[in-house]
């Protein structure tokens, strides 16, 4: 194999298997966001890629 050649991971040269039927959501489709809850959501995106992580190491149940 030539070293110029990228390497492939070989689970990528197969292609993925068909979605389960029970992925599939039955009756009425979500409501699409308006455009005021699509700015706060990437507003709160942007906050929260900029806050440092908390430290803590306790989990959610042991918080509250």
């Amino acid at each position: 194999m030539s070293s110029t050649q990228p390497d492939v991971d070989r689970a990528l040269a197969y292609p993925e298997p068909p979605a389960s039927p029970l992925w599939h959501r039955r009756g009425p489709k979500a409501r699409p966001l308006t455009p005021a809850q699509q700015r706060r959501n990437r507003e709160l995106l942007d906050l929260a890629q900029r806050s440092p992580r908390p430290r803590s190491t306790k989990t959610l149940a042991e918080a509250s």
